[in-house]
Order: structure tokens, then C-alpha cells, then sequence
């Protein structure tokens, strides 16, 4: 693939992005703020997968959420980039939550 398209892709990916933040921004300011708070609740540390409880685990010194029921692992915003700094990083992050 050349540099171009490459280039090309990531700019309407980075679009793509924006437009679904800025959409998941207006649903959310027209929400109310008890509704906010109930769906925060609902879904507070629950696995995106499977619904089971995550629990957070200390990896590489970045607080990350685990799922044991189904393995699934989240990281916040930033996380990744904490992480993609340490040399490693994913071929331990591979062995330890496999």
C-alpha cells in the first residue's frame, strides 16, 4: 500500500471519527441528566460483551479493565498511548489476559 493511501485512509478514518463523536456529543447534551446518570449506572464497569461486572488489574503500571468471564479487556482514553511507550507491551498484554 503506498504512503498515499495510507495517508488518504487515515484522514477519512480520523473524519469517520469525528463525525460519530460529534454525534455521540448532541445525543448526549439532549439527554437529560437523570437519564445520564441512570445509564452510567447501568452500565458502570460491565463488560461491553458480555454485561459480567470488569474488574480493574494494574498492567505495565496502567490501570486496565478486565473482564473474567468472557476475557475481554478495555482500556480508557490515553491507556493505549501509556502503553504503546513500554517496550513489549503487547506480547505481554497477549501472554497475561489470553
Amino acid at each position: 500500500m503506498s504512503h498515499q493511501t495510507e495517508s488518504e485512509e487515515e484522514y477519512f478514518l480520523r473524519q469517520e471519527i469525528e463525525k460519530k463523536r460529534e454525534a455521540v456529543k448532541k445525543r448526549q447534551s439532549e439527554l437529560a441528566e437523570e437519564e445520564r446518570e441512570r445509564l452510567k449506572e447501568l452500565h458502570w464497569m460491565r463488560c461491553a460483551k458480555c454485561g459480567a461486572e470488569l474488574h480493574e488489574v494494574v498492567f505495565n503500571g496502567v490501570k486496565v479493565d478486565k473482564c473474567f468471564s468472557c476475557g475481554g479487556v478495555y482500556l480508557d482514553d490515553g491507556e493505549l498511548e501509556q502503553l504503546v511507550g513500554k517496550p513489549g507491551w503487547f506480547e505481554s498484554m497477549s501472554r497475561l489476559f489470553r
